[in-house]
């Protein structure tokens, strides 16, 4: 899946571990992409923090990626999600930015036996779902004239709670009726670098909606992954708070920039393939 892209990509929240990952694959597959990374604190390309002081000269005509965003907490602080975006969209319209991809979540939609199409109503089950969409809204109010797409993106292996480090094995809530765990929309860390890539170029061009779902087709269940990347791991006890499973329709996605199949074997394999390489 080759990329295609001259302008320079601003991408927000770069100490986060999404951009983490992108940043080395990038740098593997992609070393002449041209990237500046922000963060609030030094050592990146670009010092900004969105909610406090004027945002740093931009270059002109550049993308935003924006990553930047409170994963957990109260709902009190999970509010900063919305509250980046007016300045955010400043930013774009002083330094005439062609796009803005704010990375948003599946989980402003609700969990069911159906995959959420972008054309599911919303349904949040969770403040920071809520956070999410909020944010995705005050965006799309404030375009500007600039293309805006909401990215709802399924679970970035390597990113997600999932394969996060902890001691001891992991402990995976038990499905009533269903081997294998949860079930869950994923996107390799390799994937989503090239796809990203590609959608910039699409994104200048108007060619992507408003909103669309990115991951890879089809679903897995967790225990395929982690024996895949033979990680320890048992069930835990029942948890009848569990979610069985939470998917996203990709077809949307698919007519755009057809992504590789999602196999337990191959996204282990992209996280595998990024341990040597230097963030």
């Amino acid at each position: 899946m080759a990329a295609q892209t001259q302008r320079t990509i601003v991408v927000t929240g770069a100490d986060g571990r999404v951009a983490d990952l992108l940043r080395r694959s990038w740098q593997s597959s992609l070393p002449g992409l041209p990237v500046l990374w922000s963060s609030r604190g030094p050592g990146r390309d670009l010092q900004w923090d969105i909610l406090s002081g004027p945002a740093p000269a931009l270059p002109q005509g550049a993308v935003i990626l924006h990553l930047a965003g409170v994963l957990r907490g109260p709902a009190k602080a999970l509010e900063a999600n919305h509250r980046m975006i007016p300045p955010l969209m400043a930013a774009a319209q002083a330094a005439r930015a062609s796009a803005v991809l704010l990375a948003s979540t599946a989980a402003v939609y609700a969990a069911g036996p159906q995959d959420c199409t972008e054309d599911s109503a919303p349904d949040p089950r969770s403040d920071y779902g809520w956070a999410k969409l909020a944010a995705e809204g005050a965006a799309l109010a404030l375009v500007g004239g600039r293309p805006v797409t909401a990215l709802r993106i399924g679970n970035v292996l390597g990113a997600d709670a999932l394969f996060a480090p902890r001691p001891g094995p992991i402990l995976l809530d038990p499905v009533p009726g269903r081997p294998g765990g949860p079930v869950r929309s994923w996107i390799g860390p390799q994937t989503l670098a090239l796809a990203l890539a590609r959608l910039v170029p699409l994104a200048c061009s108007g060619a992507l909606p408003p909103v669309l779902n990115l991951a890879q087709s089809p679903p897995l269940p967790m225990e395929a992954l982690l024996c895949a990347a033979r990680r320890p791991w048992a069930y835990g006890p029942p948890n009848p708070g569990v979610v069985p499973r939470h998917a996203l329709d990709t077809r949307r996605l698919g007519a755009l920039l057809p992504l590789p199949r999602a196999t337990p074997c191959a996204l282990t394999a992209e996280l595998a393939g990024l341990q040597e390489v230097s963030a």
